[in-house]
């Protein structure tokens, strides 16, 4: 179960500042400079000058297509006359329209050169042979000063930044989020189905307000409180809770955050983050997902160098390394404490864990009254019968109950959520999202007696889960839908409620057998289902006189695991095989079974199937009508 979104619940890091100006443009700016100091040393913007032979430029003189010369040591510069450009535009070497050239005088001095130019009226300009020495001391070093002066900056900046935290140089820091009362409103009246791991944490919380009270009794804090349960049941929403009560500093990571891909960086960031708690005790961490590096050493690829398990060490250390007056207390949350590494679960470490269920119907009550503080309810919507037909729902499934519930009553444009809005979310969470799919008319009838074929299953079987309605509209991923509701939440299952239930799970199949005389594709995911469930009655549950009351870890989710984690099978080959066996024969039988009830009721199955092509849905009641009328008229 998560949060209610709002302003208050987000969190405001306070160890990453957001870099500055300055920080962002750096390079931009070396860069600039860089490219102004080349420009610097080229040739001061001056235009590119014709160059011409000392012979030729005493031709264009004596041409009188010269109108003007600058003399500076041994290199001379002018300008043509008209007739001059025009003339020595035509050479390749020349550029076109330029109206300037340049020519070197020869080592010996040429007496006659003033003369000439004299005798031709030339004017004649002359420039010193150099700037002055300060001058061109500016002009040799000022582009360097500068250069260097820019990289000191930026390099003193990125050290600053690498000690307040933030850039790319900033691996070894902690990612940890900060966040204080403040910055989240979210409490212990906000969880709610719960209870027994609420007084679990609120004696937790009373500790770090008060820890005086305990101390004097020689009680010690715990330094670890593990909260483990499936996906969904609130185990981060209780962790936001403590934030908001326990009115002390509280850090936030997930454990995926540790891991980059430089060596070393995971041990430096959890080095980093005890070290901020410890500076601001008494504090809270809270480490989501801690299956991401928690799980067992040695079972991995890496072996114990792997990064994960560098990580993990480091983590076991600073726990570890706990003194009794830091108060600095760890939360971890998983939905996999299978998985996890001893070392993690002994005590002085994770000395808590605090188990959270999917809730019961009292519990489903009470979280539905927290999500619909804010969501105008209709007078016909009651919450209890709501509670009771949402049975093996999680937290955050009930949170998005209200939700759907909510859109769908603003999609009908309603002032309230009325119970009917409710409805339609129920079956859009468990039935899927419906959808157009054009089947052909012997394709919309296969669907109806596959159906039908679990409908009349559920209907009859003593032990199965009572039937609610039955659709052929295509929702999700299936062509068609038999929903079965729970009277009750169940936490153990006998024998023959299982058969049942595989029963009303081979009923499609079946019924498409009794009907055309083969099956269809449309019963893989009932095969599949089917298989699973008397695999593991008979491997883990001794529902089998011929394998007997042994556990074996062979549900798929073992198996997965047992190769991940490099473990060999527990059980022979031999007793693989008697397994297998077992199972085929289970199935056999069942599906026997299934097809002679079908057969006995084939006038039910053929009603039902007309009145679904009709109507395309039947509620429990349609279908209770229908098939008592077929069984009178059978009896008449």
């Amino acid at each position: 179960m998560t949060a209610p979104n709002g302003p208050g619940n987000q969190q405001k890091p306070e160890n990453n500042p957001q870099p500055t100006l300055p920080d962002r443009y750096s390079f931009l700016w070396l860069s600039a400079a860089i490219f102004l100091m080349m420009l610097w040393l080229q040739d001061n913007g001056q235009p590119q000058l014709q160059d011409l032979a000392y012979s030729d430029f005493k031709t264009a003189v004596e041409n009188n297509q010269v109108a003007e010369v600058t003399l500076k040591e041994e290199s001379v510069t002018g300008l043509f006359t008209d007739s001059g450009a025009a003339s020595f535009s035509s050479d390749s070497a020349a550029r076109p329209g330029s109206p300037g050239f340049r020519t070197i005088l020869p080592p010996m001095e040429d007496p006659s050169l003033l003369t000439l130019l004299e005798e031709h009226e030339v004017t004649i300009k002359a420039t010193p042979s150099g700037l002055p020495w300060w001058q061109e001391m500016i002009r040799g070093f000022l582009p360097w000063l500068l250069l260097l002066a820019l990289m000191f900056w930026f390099w003193g900046a990125a050290q600053k930044k690498m000690i307040q935290g933030g850039g790319v140089f900033d691996f070894s820091r902690s990612k940890a989020r900060r966040a204080r009362r403040e910055t989240s409103t979210t409490t212990l009246d906000d969880v709610a189905g719960i209870e027994s791991a609420k007084r679990e944490i609120a004696e937790i919380i009373d500790f770090l307000k008060s820890p005086q009270k305990y101390r004097a009794l020689g009680a010690v804090m715990p330094k670890g409180v593990l909260l483990v349960g499936p996906p969904g049941t609130g185990k981060t929403l209780l962790a936001r809770a403590i934030a908001g009560e326990a009115e002390v500093p509280f850090y936030s990571i997930s454990a995926s955050e540790f891991i980059e891909m430089f060596v070393g960086v995971g041990a430096a960031r959890v080095r980093d983050m005890f070290q901020e708690a410890r500076k601001e005790a008494p504090a809270l961490i809270f480490i989501d997902e801690l299956d991401a590096i928690g799980r067992s050493r040695g079972a991995g690829l890496g072996g114990g160098h792997d990064e994960r398990e560098q990580t993990l060490n480091q983590i076991l250390t600073e726990m570890d390394g706990f003194e009794a007056h830091e108060n600095v207390l760890v939360l971890a949350a998983t939905n996999r404490p299978d998985v996890l590494d001893s070392a993690l679960l002994r005590p002085g470490r994770f000395d808590r864990k605090i188990t959270l269920d999917r809730p019961h119907k009292d519990a489903r009550t009470a979280i539905l009254q927290v999500h619909v503080r804010k969501v105008p309810l209709a007078e016909d919507v009651d919450l209890e019968q709501l509670a009771a037909r949402t049975i093996g729902f999680s937290g955050a499934d009930l949170k998005n109950l209200v939700n759907e519930a909510a859109l769908t009553a603003a999609r009908e444009n309603l002032h309230e959520v009325n119970a009917h809005c409710f409805e339609l979310a129920r079956d859009r969470i468990i039935l899927g999202e419906e959808r157009d799919a054009h089947l052909t008319p012997k394709e919309r009838e296969a669907v109806a007696y596959h159906e039908c074929g679990h409908a009349i299953m559920a209907y009859y079987m003593p032990n199965a889960d009572p039937l609610t309605k039955v659709t052929i509209i295509p929702h999700g991923m299936a062509m068609g839908v038999t929903e079965q509701t729970p009277r009750e939440d169940h936490y153990t299952y006998t024998e023959s409620y299982l058969k049942d239930r595989i029963k009303v799970m081979l009923g499609g199949r079946c019924s498409e057998k009794l009907i055309y005389g083969e099956v269809s594709t449309g019963a893989q995911n009932d095969l599949k289902e089917a298989t699973t469930l008397v695999r593991r009655m008979i491997g883990q549950w001794g529902m089998s006189e011929k394998i007997g009351p042994l556990g074996l870890s062979i549900g798929e989710e073992h198996v997965f695991l047992g190769r991940e984690m490099g473990l060999p099978r527990e059980f022979s080959e031999k007793m693989a095989e008697l397994i297998d066996a077992e199972i085929q024969s289970q199935l056999l039988a069942l599906e026997k079974e299934t097809r002679d009830f079908l057969s006995e009721h084939r006038n039910q199955l053929e009603a039902l199937a007309k009145a679904v092509l009709k109507k395309e849905t039947l509620s429990a009641e349609e279908i209770d009508e229908i098939l008592r009328k077929e069984d009178s008229r059978k009896i008449a």
